[in-house]
């Protein structure tokens, strides 16, 4: 009975499959494509921010008066040039809108072109908004090795809402 059955299927599916053609094998090889120049960049910058930037340290900052901090090896009296406005921004870096993540890899970006561009001062408008970009921030530049130093923006660079940055550029003279 088993064998009756078994014919019977065969016959059944035989007659379903009449006239189906089989697929063609496509030829496609899958290969890892070279990244293009601007994808190693951005991978640079991912890096960067990941590397430098943490959400879980804590720099000791000011709780009272403007925001501001500097290096253990550098003066105090940089904070002052910086608050009284010796130092222009060469760059300016706008950060209304982004997020925190976007944010970080804005914020190594501009270290990074500092150096490449060598200019000692920066501006980084976060501006009032919920103030978590307002927060974070100075602990992002805090924990950056080459930053010897931030302060509250005077009012012509954003006041409240910006900070001044002071760039290690390495062995160049300080430009004014």
């Amino acid at each position: 009975m088993k064998k009756k059955n078994n014919t019977e299927d065969q016959d059944l599916f035989s007659t379903l499959t009449e006239g189906i053609k089989p697929l063609k094998q496509d030829k496609r090889h899958f290969r890892v494509h070279s990244k293009d120049k601007k994808q190693i960049e951005e991978k640079e910058q991912q890096l960067h921010a990941d590397s430098y930037f943490s959400d879980t340290y804590q720099p000791h900052l000011p709780d009272e008066g403007a925001m501001r901090w500097n290096r253990d090896d550098v003066d105090s009296f940089e904070v002052k040039r910086l608050r009284r406005g010796d130092y222009q921004p060469d760059l300016l870096l706008d950060l209304h809108g982004m997020r925190q993540s976007e944010a970080k890899l804005e914020l190594a970006a501009l270290i990074q072109a500092c150096i490449r561009q060598q200019s000692h001062c920066c501006c980084v408008m976060h501006g009032h908004g919920t103030g978590i970009l307002k927060q974070n921030i100075p602990m992002w530049l805090a924990q950056h090795p080459h930053v010897m130093a931030f302060h509250k923006a005077p009012k012509e660079w954003g006041g409240d809402a910006a900070l001044l940055v002071l760039i290690d550029i390495g062995d160049v003279p300080y430009r004014r």
